[in-house]
């Protein structure tokens, strides 16, 4: 039981690192040149091709109900319209700083279901969304005084929101019990149209022209996207949702070594306050009476960011 145990902290581990791992992987291909869109057609198109290529090996069917096929391209929909934010976003502002303020959305979540479902917003909930609030506050202000681009703000808020809208739409709908890996394929899969369109239906495409960039995009696609699932499937499995939960933690901090290690991003004082607070205030709601049960419960099916 210790063994597994230990397996299980190692999966949650793993999956964390490697799901803020998208700077590390998208800011080169920024730097060469390649938009967006393009980075995220990109990154979409490859998780597709192996996403189906273990549905394949794993012997799961790509059938589809009737009544399923609506509910997936919204929430495909959804999904990639949180992506294009954050990715967005990345234009605006430091990608670690970014990545920290996304990792509200389960403070988002609970605002959601307090706000429409009338579920109970007790004083735990409560004091993770005002301690969310003045963590973001301590985050606004940057080196010499400077203060973050209210563009990039609000691009990565309105990441968090969609987010949050996608992993409460999928639990509240018919998608809640099809199985992860079929749900995160079609997901990408509808999701990926709305690069098309933005792209002239590929004609805006940038190529991808030497193996630099072949290995970012194909990473993106491998590190924060399958291989995190996978790892947080395993995780779950071995210790439950909340301590995967609580390791969830080192999604933002991975990202903001990646920011100032690698890509010379700088943090204030004030700004290591203010991701502190947010992190506080998520792994509040970890351990709350729910918990991210049902938080990680989803995420373990689908793309990461």
């Amino acid at each position: 039981m210790g063994n597994l145990k230990v397996r299980g902290y190692v999966y949650g581990i793993i999956a964390s690192v490697s799901y803020g791992l998208n700077p590390l992987f998208a800011l080169p291909l920024y730097g060469a040149g390649i938009g967006v869109d393009s980075v995220l057609l990109y990154r979409y198109g490859f998780a597709a091709l192996l996403l189906a290529l273990m549905m394949k090996l794993n012997g799961q069917s790509f059938a589809l109900r009737r009544k399923e096929v609506l509910p997936l391209v919204v929430m495909g929909l959804l999904f990639s319209f949180s992506s294009l934010f954050l990715f967005q976003s990345f234009n605006y502002m430091d990608a670690g700083v970014a990545s920290t303020i996304l990792f509200m959305y389960p403070v988002v979540v609970a605002v959601i279901m307090a706000v429409f479902f009338k579920e109970r917003l007790d004083a735990l909930k409560m004091a993770s969304i005002a301690t969310a609030f003045v963590g973001i506050t301590m985050l606004y202000e940057g080196e010499g005084g400077a203060t973050l681009s209210m563009t990039g703000v609000c691009y990565v808020l309105a990441s968090s929101l969609v987010y949050a809208l996608y992993i409460v739409g999928v639990n509240r709908s018919v998608l809640k019990d099809m199985a992860g890996l079929k749900l995160t394929f079609y997901a990408i899969v509808f999701g990926s149209v709305i690069y098309v369109v933005r792209l002239r239906g590929g004609a805006d495409l940038q190529m991808l022209t030497d193996g630099w960039q072949w290995v970012n995009a194909v990473g993106l696609a491998l590190f924060p996207t399958l291989l995190s699932m996978v790892a947080i499937a395993k995780a779950i499995h071995y210790i439950g949702a909340t301590p995967t939960a609580i390791l969830g933690a080192l999604e933002p901090l991975t990202a903001l070594c990646v920011g100032v290690f690698v890509f010379h991003e700088t943090l204030t004082g004030g700004n290591l306050v203010g991701i502190v607070l947010i992190l506080l205030a998520v792994t509040l709601i970890a351990v709350g009476p729910a918990g991210w049960a049902r938080i990680k419960t989803v995420r373990h099916r689908h793309l990461s960011h």
